[in-house]
């Protein structure tokens, strides 16, 4: 082990936290991840000195194998749960996290706060997917930059430590990898500071220099510092919950089942998209429709029309979202949704459906409304909107009005949906 190295672990020891978290971000992700089975199976990677390790043996009743390569930090987490009462249920194994021993389904929840990057956010998604019991959802915090137009020392310092995208990038990245996106949370200015910062600045502070390697550790971690104090509204940490997916949709009333991509639609795409809604509707209004909101700034969301591409790069399906208010509150309405006629009854629609949905709750939006067939769109997990006390602006039969709530724990707005100018209502 170099000096440098050796240095950066003593700077380290004993330190509540080695990146930002908090105690509140698990409790949070965790609740975005949930419910989770009876005595979930967790592998927690790169565990550190088990933080999150300890908050989920304790309160999800898990049980944790935890992997670092640092022997110090297993052998504080093996202490720690031990006096916590947790030692039963937490097991540690030195090993990297590139060259993992378990075999395939192994684990039920797959935690990885602050260490996707030691071998990249991408490779971290696609070698870890297999240990995914079905069912299964992977937890994973990453750096980001939370602007398009980073300042740039920011730009400067993290180009030489790594490689930041923005969460568009890592939304798409991680769709790419055969993932949908349950939950996204974004870790607050406190998380950086409270049990990061503040006592790793004091042990900084009171270091030896005289130690090999002291001195660059400790100007290393002071430019980190201050970097963060000074831009840190240029980047940001974000904890994603996500779930694999099938590569392929299935219709509920045929058992069909075709491999469709996902993606958002483009300028390239408009004329097709009026193609397909139609040849799937009897007149042009739902064209027309679509054509409207798109011109409209206040309903139109940029990434949040998707398309469902057949295997020949045919756009079969389709389905927007454009913003709608609920007494004031900001909602999404979903539709025009069409599929053309001989891709219908495939899975086109549900597949476009379902990457709308994952669009928006990447980008934080929670509410969103549908009026649609009552049997059609509760497998998206709709329900009768007048369960919130929401209702629409005229008279319609209760069990076809309905609302999802994208993050559950999030309040939803009462009220009378106020739809785009578009919609003539």
């Amino acid at each position: 082990m170099t000096d440098h190295v050796t240095a950066f672990f003593a700077l380290h020891h004993d330190l509540p936290r080695q990146g930002p978290g908090s105690d509140a971000t698990t409790r949070r992700l965790l609740a975005l991840a949930g419910p989770l089975p009876p005595r979930p199976r967790v592998l927690d990677i790169g565990c550190g000195p088990g933080r999150a390790a300890l908050l989920l043996a304790d309160e999800a009743a898990a049980e944790v194998t935890a992997i670092d390569t640092h022997q110090p930090f297993l052998d504080e987490l093996t202490r720690a749960a031990a006096e916590r009462g947790v030692g039963h249920a937490v097991r540690t194994v030195r090993v990297s996290m590139a060259d993992l021993p378990f075999p395939d389904q192994s684990f039920d929840v797959i935690w990885a706060e602050g260490s996707a990057y030691i071998i990249g956010f991408d490779t971290a998604l696609r070698s870890w997917r297999r240990l995914l019991a079905p069912g299964g959802v992977l937890v994973v915090t990453e750096c980001e930059w939370s602007t398009g137009s980073p300042s740039p020392e920011a730009r400067a310092f993290w180009e030489r430590h790594y490689g930041l995208r923005t969460r568009e990038r890592n939304v798409a990245a991680a769709r790419a990898a055969g993932y949908a996106v349950a939950g996204v949370h974004t870790l607050p200015d406190s998380d950086w500071f409270d049990d990061y910062y503040t006592p790793l600045s004091a042990r900084a502070h009171a270091a030896d220099l005289a130690v090999p390697g002291m001195r660059e550790a400790v100007a290393a971690t002071f430019e980190e510092i201050a970097v963060r104090r000074e831009h840190g509204a240029d980047y940001q940490y974000t904890g994603y919950v996500l779930r694999p997916q099938e590569t392929t949709e299935t219709d509920v009333n045929t058992s069909m089942s075709t491999a469709w991509t996902t993606r958002p639609e483009t300028s390239a795409d408009v004329a097709e998209i009026r193609a397909v809604n139609l040849a799937a509707f009897p007149t042009p209004l739902e064209a027309d429709l679509v054509e409207a909101l798109r011109a409209d700034p206040e309903a139109w969301i940029p990434g949040l029309s998707w398309v469902a591409e057949a295997p020949d790069g045919t756009i079969a399906g389709f389905a927007l979202l454009t913003r709608c208010h609920v007494d004031g509150a900001p909602a999404l309405t979903l539709g025009p949704c069409a599929v053309r006629p001989e891709f219908q009854r495939h899975g086109a629609g549900s597949a476009a459906i379902r990457g709308a949905l994952d669009a928006a709750r990447a980008l934080g939006e929670n509410l969103v409304l549908v009026l649609g067939h009552a049997e059609y769109y509760p497998r998206f997990g709709f329900t009768p909107a007048s369960g919130h006390a929401i209702r629409p602006p005229f008279d319609v039969e209760d069990k076809y009005m309905m609302a999802l709530a994208l993050d559950p724990a999030r309040p939803v707005p009462a009220g009378t949906i106020r739809y785009p100018a578009a919609f003539g209502v």
